[in-house]
């Protein structure tokens, strides 16, 4: 058993969306009583796990040391004790006999000690996790042991996807990574993986000779040397993993590849912002699993509703126990069109509205034409305001008072847009 330098204080102070992913490896959890069995099955439930291999046998210690005569422990190997000070020992004295040097071994138990917890450092016990705890810091813990200094280089992802086509989630996505990168000097790279309707080079008025479909192909030699080959410049901190915007070249997009890229890109770049296609597809999962961070981006009618719902339902499904998604209100205030108000509308689909982003067709179809991000057309509108109050927002970012409680004035917004459409007559 190979001890490791461990802070529980410092881990009880890490959110949930921090914790870093377990790499691929073997994990096998021994309960020996009820309470630590659903708490291990919660912890093998959350999203940090998932590219590990998860099992679990009833019986604590005594069960652990019995299949391990016979075969060699895994990487991480996590067992409940419910005996006394001097059991504990005992049982761990008869576990080290069956264990591989290399593995991390944790040990739950119901003495609340710290003379206790120093002296299984000292044996060679990587942590001791007292009960009752909960899943979150054992998530921590167990995370940690893998991460070292690497968790300090490793970058956070977010997926932005839209509840339909046409809610403007891509322009929204692009905006925020422009708004990062150039407001607050965050180097942000873009994936763009709508691979045959992808906008991000349209609205970046760029056109890479290789991108996402080239990293794809590649994921099995990939590399920070590579994906900075793959990436495209966009300006000093704002790069482009660009997807081919061509049916031709479209091709199948594989869990494992994409993770290998998602994996390599957390390693290169601090902040990665994935822009999904509209609609679901199964290699979604790995990718909605992984992010530190997932918005919807949704209009204010029924269908975008009805498809929030389900889709907030199902992203809550594979990330128990996490941050719920942020839910993006856009094209707030169009015209005559009748409009859910964002209280009914955040009570139906169960999230909260992170932000409401008016309607103002003039600013986005001139930045449009211009390949011209919004932010840079018109810094000073309303849109403009929201984005970068819902980029902060994702960057971590602490605006001043005055700038997070400015909600649009919706009255000064459509004054402004038919002023300019009289001034066109």
């Amino acid at each position: 058993m190979k001890a490791v330098e461990h802070s529980p204080s410092a881990e009880q102070q890490r959110t949930a969306e921090s914790i870093p992913l377990l790499p691929v490896i073997n994990v096998h959890f021994f309960p020996c009583t009820a309470q630590a069995a659903s708490l291990f099955a919660e912890v093998a439930q959350s999203r940090q796990f998932t590219r590990a291999h998860v099992d679990m046998t009833e019986g604590g210690i005594p069960a652990a040391v019995q299949v391990y005569q016979e075969r060699p422990t895994p990487e991480l190997l996590v067992v409940e004790s419910a005996a006394d000070r001097a059991g504990l020992f005992q049982e761990l004295a008869a576990l080290a006999e069956v264990t591989m040097p290399e593995t991390q071994v944790v040990v739950v138990g119901h003495l609340n000690d710290i003379e206790l917890y120093r002296e299984l450092l000292a044996e060679g016990v990587s942590d001791y996790i007292a009960l009752p705890a909960q899943p979150v810091r054992v998530v921590a813990a167990l995370a940690s042991l893998f991460a070292g200094d690497r968790m300090e280089k490793l970058g956070r992802e977010v997926v932005f996807m839209g509840a339909k086509g046409g809610v403007g989630s891509s322009i929204i996505a692009h905006n925020v990574a422009w708004a990062l990168a150039e407001d607050w000097h965050v180097n942000t790279a873009v994936v763009d993986l709508d691979l045959a309707f992808g906008t991000a080079g349209l609205d970046f008025d760029v056109h890479p000779a290789q991108g996402l479909i080239e990293a794809l192909e590649s994921s099995d030699r990939m590399d920070s040397t590579l994906i900075d080959r793959l990436l495209h410049k966009c300006s000093e901190r704002l790069m482009l993993l660009a997807a081919p915007g061509s049916m031709d070249k479209v091709v199948p997009i594989r869990e494992q590849a994409l993770d290998m890229v998602l994996e390599t890109l957390r390693e290169t770049v601090p902040l990665s912002i994935l822009d999904m296609p509209s609609d679901w597809h199964d290699w979604m999962r790995a990718a909605m699993v992984q992010a530190d961070q997932v918005v919807i981006t949704a209009t204010p009618e029924l269908a975008s509703l009805r498809n929030t719902k389900i889709l907030a339902e199902r992203i809550k499904g594979l990330r128990a126990g996490e941050e719920p998604p942020l839910l993006v209100l856009n094209q707030v205030g169009m015209g005559k069109r009748p409009e859910i108000p964002a209280a009914e509308f955040a009570d139906a689909v169960g999230l909260e509205v992170t932000e409401e982003i008016p309607f103002d067709e003039v600013a986005f179809g001139e930045a449009a034409l211009k390949g011209r991000m919004l932010l840079e057309e018109a810094p000073k509108s309303a849109v403009a305001q929201a984005i970068r109050r819902l980029a902060a927002r994702i960057g971590q970012i602490d605006l001043p008072s005055e700038e997070k409680s400015s909600p649009f004035d919706l009255g000064s917004l459509l004054g402004k847009v038919l002023s300019r459409g009289g001034n066109k007559k």
